[in-house]
């Protein structure tokens, strides 16, 4: 009995000993890991996000160890736990609006050695006396937020740092010469910010770097030579600033480097001859810069060299020297490298070639079987000179994803063999020679997202594309289709250009289904019919297009509920019926963007969109695709349009041009035109206008072309320093009665009236009188006169000569013009 009661003290006591020494997390580190939860869930209770799992935030509670929290990492210090490590990536969601505040309780946490926040979308800036606590720090990854300002000298302070990364966010300003004191630093990525400046020559003292990456920054002048001293340096990514200069004569001293990424950029220069000693080398892009001289052909020499980016430079190839690569390239680009003659034939021998560049030489020649059964991923062969049909093969490769052979001769049919390359995201073939048929296996191409056909000679009916295509943009303009207008394709279509073909009929109803469609352009088309009331239904439409399409009947007021669309032109048709005055409400023309959109690049190499063709300036003009996005128009020309223009009009302050020439429009030009203040071009000529040009004219202050000819407008035409500049005749030709400094004619009111007309007798006796009385007052009057005349001698002295015949001149000119 004594033995049990010694057993049962024994497991009392031990459990008690267990229990004193539980290794759990601090408690004042679990308040503050529970308090940024509090505050995270305060920030979220504001939007629609509120009710969204937090992944891992729900394990987090008071009445359990935060060390057995999901995202928290501790380690052992002595008879306890500490927090060590918190991976909150991905914490938040996408529509949340959380700032970067709510970090506040984590600064409390000294212990931290590692803190993940990427790709949360906080907002604010970055929170350097926070940070400036975490004196342990290793890690930390704040990527893919939106965190703007400068980077926060205190980060600079943490001396055990070895991994920092603020890629893309909004960071500004100078990348500090104090990232000097970052000697521990492995990594530093700086990925898609708005940092400017020069790269600090003090970077050059982080000598355990093995990554140094700012692409996608602003910034500026030479690259430092003192890089050169990062020996340990295995990836030096550049890309996309404005560097200027060459690139170091040394720097194939950075015998460690695999990755030398400089493209897009402005270096000059010939390829540095030490580069050939990165034995390590695997990617090489020096593409896009403005670097000059012979390509060397030691380049391929380097035998562990997968990607070499050497296109869009002055770059010379020497097609009279044999290639014998010793490396097993991956992707090549070459484009706009002067290369001659047929492709190159040592490129049979690349067998992992997945990406191909050679757009903008001189490659003459066919298509080449061996090229067509390489298996590439991505061919781009565009604006070369070459010929032939295309090889059947080609289209039998299932990784084929893009191919661009725009602006070439190719010629014959489509190869029946299209539909099998199921792969395809990119096809473009426009400008060149193709006829015949589109095979109807195209539309199996169920990853198509990108077609375009475009300037070649197809023709019959295009073929149907599912309900379930994905393709986006589709471009066909310029050939010889027939039939009805193609409408068969799937939701995601953003771009519709059918211009300049032979289809005929109606509009199809069903083209109210493409929901998304942004971009619609039918223009020169033998269409029948009258104005579509379902198009007011394509409620993302930025742009429509139907010029010369033959289109009757009224223009639908419902068009107004498109309050995206920036350009409308329906000129050149049959169209009756007022304009509506709900035009007005067209809020795509009243808040055009001033900047171009970024768009984020999905492909390595730039996707082209033809331009979209339009009246600008009583001319033909093309509108880049990047161009649509700042630029809005409206063109309602040469229709049959009656009685007065809307003077809503006025309110769409975003117009970069009105043509509302050649109709029938009747009533005074309505004086809110002078709120369309970025207005260039108007053209309201041919019409029935009458009365005077509104003096709110002289507001157009950027208007340079303006034709107001065949109408009957009169009075005065308004003055301004843009208004004066519009001074050719034919401007104003054929109208009842316009006057003004512009077309040199006197308006009635500037006329002076002549003196009365005096009978001889009175004449008579006037001059005797008058002659009496200068006797009387002859004395005083000559000597004030005298007096007078010399003051005024005194003053037109000082006046230059020029003004003098100035005045003479326009005394001259008066008088021929009221026949004095």
């Amino acid at each position: 009995m004594a033995n049990l009661s010694l057993l049962l003290a024994t497991l009392l006591l031990s459990f008690s000993i267990l229990n004193s020494t539980c290794l759990c997390c601090p408690e004042d580190q679990k308040a503050a890991l529970l308090e940024f939860k509090s505050l995270v869930l305060g920030d979220l209770a504001h939007n629609s996000s509120a009710d969204a799992m937090l992944g891992g935030l729900e394990t987090w509670n008071s009445s359990s160890d935060c060390c057995r929290w999901e995202m928290v990492r501790c380690r052992s210090r002595g008879s306890s736990q500490e927090v060590t490590g918190l991976v909150l990536n991905n914490l938040f969601p996408l529509d949340s609006i959380v700032t970067s505040d709510v970090l506040t309780p984590i600064f409390r946490i000294r212990s931290l050695m590692t803190l993940d926040l990427s790709y949360n979308s906080m907002q604010g800036e970055v929170p350097g006396t926070g940070f400036a606590n975490l004196t342990r720090l290793t890690y930390l990854d704040l990527k893919d937020n939106n965190l703007n300002g400068s980077i926060p000298s205190q980060l600079f302070n943490l001396r055990y740092l070895e991994f920092l990364d603020l890629s893309a966010n909004a960071i500004e300003g100078k990348l500090s010469s104090s990232v000097a004191g970052l000697k521990n630093l492995k990594q530093l990525i700086l990925d898609d910010n708005l940092i400017q400046g020069q790269i600090p020559a003090e970077i050059g003292s982080l000598t355990n770097l093995h990554k140094l990456s700012l692409p996608q920054n602003k910034f500026s002048g030479g690259i430092p030579l003192s890089l050169l001293q990062l020996r340990k340096l295995e990836t030096l990514d550049l890309r996309r600033n404005s560097l200027s200069g060459e690139i170091p004569n040394d720097i194939g001293t950075l015998a460690n480097i695999t990755t030398l990424a400089l493209s897009k950029n402005a270096l000059t220069g010939a390829i540095p001859q030490s580069i050939r000693n990165m034995t390590k080398l695997v990617t090489l892009r020096l593409d896009s810069n403005v670097l000059s001289g012979e390509i060397p052909i030691w380049l391929f020499d380097l035998q562990d060299m997968k990607s070499l980016f050497l296109g869009g430079n002055k770059l010379k190839w020497n097609d009279n020297v044999s290639i014998v690569p010793k490396s097993m390239l991956t992707e090549l680009s070459l484009r706009s490298c002067s290369v001659r003659g047929s492709i190159p034939l040592w490129l049979s021998n690349q067998s992992e070639l997945i990406f191909l560049d050679l757009s903008e030489n001189e490659l003459e020649g066919t298509y080449p079987q061996w090229l067509a059964e390489l298996n590439l991923g991505t061919v781009i062969l565009s604006d070369n000179i070459l010929t032939g049909s295309l090889p059947p093969p080609l289209f039998e490769s299932r990784n084929l994803s893009v191919i661009v052979l725009s602006r070439n001769n190719f010629s014959g049919e489509l190869p029946e063999t299209i539909g099998q390359s199921t792969s395809v995201m990119i096809l473009m073939l426009s400008s060149n020679n193709f006829s015949g048929h589109v095979p109807k296996s195209i539309s199996n191409i169920y990853r198509l997202l990108v077609l375009d056909l475009s300037n070649n000679s197809f023709s019959g009916e295009f073929p149907a594309f599912g309900s379930d295509s994905l393709v986006g943009h589709v471009d066909i303009s310029s050939n010889r289709f027939s039939g009805e207008v193609p409408s068969s394709f799937g939701v995601t279509i953003l771009m519709l250009s059918l211009s300049q073909n032979k289809f005929s009929g109606q509009l199809p109803q069903n083209l109210s289904n493409l929901s998304q469609l942004q971009h619609l352009d039918l223009h020169d088309n033998n269409l029948t019919g009258e104005f579509p009331a379902f198009l007011s239904q394509l409620s993302s439409l930025q742009v429509l297009n139907l010029r010369n399409t033959a289109l009757e009947g009224s223009i639908t007021d419902g068009l107004s509920n498109l309050t995206s669309l920036q350009i409308l032109d329906l000129s050149n048709n049959n169209l009756q019926g007022k304009i509506p005055s709900s035009f007005g409400n067209l809020q795509g023309m009243i808040d055009t963007p001033s900047i171009l959109p970024t768009l984020p690049e999905i492909f390595s190499f730039p996707v082209e969109i033809q331009d979209l063709i339009i009246n600008w300036k009583n001319s033909k003009r093309g509108l880049s695709s990047k161009s649509l996005a700042i630029y809005s128009l409206m063109d309602l020309s040469n229709n049959q349009l009656p009685g007065e223009i809307p003077s809503s009009l006025g309110s769409l302050k975003g117009l970069k041009s009105l043509n509302l020439s050649y109709n029938q429009l009747q009533g005074k030009i309505p004086s809110t035109f002078g709120n369309l203040e970025i207005l260039e071009t108007l053209d309201l000529s041919h019409n029935s206008l009458s009365g005077k040009i509104p003096q709110t004219f002289a507001k157009l202050q950027q208007l340079t072309s303006l034709y107001l000819s065949n109408n009957k407008l009169s009075g005065r035409i308004p003055e301004s320093p843009q208004m004066d500049r519009q001074i050719d005749p034919v401007i104003y030709a054929n109208n009842s009665g316009l006057c003004g400094v512009q077309i040199q004619v006197v308006c009635p009111e500037d006329v002076q009236p002549p003196p009365d007309s005096v009978p001889e007798e009175m004449e008579k006796e006037e001059t005797g009188m008058f002659s009496w009385k200068a006797t009387a007052v002859g004395y005083p009057v000559g000597f004030l006169s005298a007096t007078a005349v010399m003051y005024v001698i005194g003053y037109f002295n000082s006046v230059s000569k020029s003004s003098v015949s100035r005045a003479k001149s326009s005394r001259s000119k008066k008088f021929r013009d009221h026949g004095a």
